[in-house]
């Protein structure tokens, strides 16, 4: 029980945090970056690949937003602003930033309790809607991009909790 209340309050504070970095940058994304990282995307209307294979040019810029995916049945939400990252999978949450590896843009995180799952990844495919990751823990996650100002759709409840009598 204690777990699970633990586990929904890091899912929450984690989510909050996702949200609190994607509304910082809310207003000048509206004005420049989703018409823009669209445009300035591999694939997103010139007839080139999508996402970095062949390409090799992933502009760190289309990664801007909320990204929510299912990853073998658990939530997973990736945030980014100004190129600092925030990542709640299953029981860990991550933080770090987008780094320039060898010219590509990579997420370069510490995870929470040692998880060593998502701390260096590698963007495999980017769009306007879609994100592909792999990590070198062997995970690979396809992430939809969340609306902004808009909880994402398909997250689980928090569990319910017992009538708790006051002292």
């Amino acid at each position: 029980m204690t777990r699970s209340l633990r586990t929904g309050a890091v899912a929450v504070a984690a989510l909050a945090a996702s949200f609190a970095l994607t509304a910082c940058g809310g207003d000048a994304n509206k004005d420049s970056g989703a018409d823009a990282s669209a445009s300035a995307t591999p694939g997103a209307g010139g007839g080139e690949d999508s996402g970095a294979s062949g390409s090799g040019a992933v502009d760190a810029a289309a990664l801007e937003g909320t990204w929510v995916g299912l990853t073998e049945g658990k939530n997973v939400t990736v945030s980014v602003a100004s190129r600092q990252v925030a990542l709640v999978a299953d029981q860990s949450v991550c933080q770090g930033e987008v780094k320039d590896m060898g010219g590509e843009p990579m997420l370069a995180l510490k995870c929470t309790g040692g998880s060593t799952d998502r701390t260096m990844g590698a963007i495999d495919a980017v769009d306007g809607s879609k994100l592909v990751v792999s990590w070198d823990g062997g995970v690979k996650d396809t992430f939809t991009k969340a609306e902004a100002g808009k909880l994402p759709s398909g997250m689980p409840s928090l569990p319910d909790l017992p009538d708790i009598p006051a002292p």
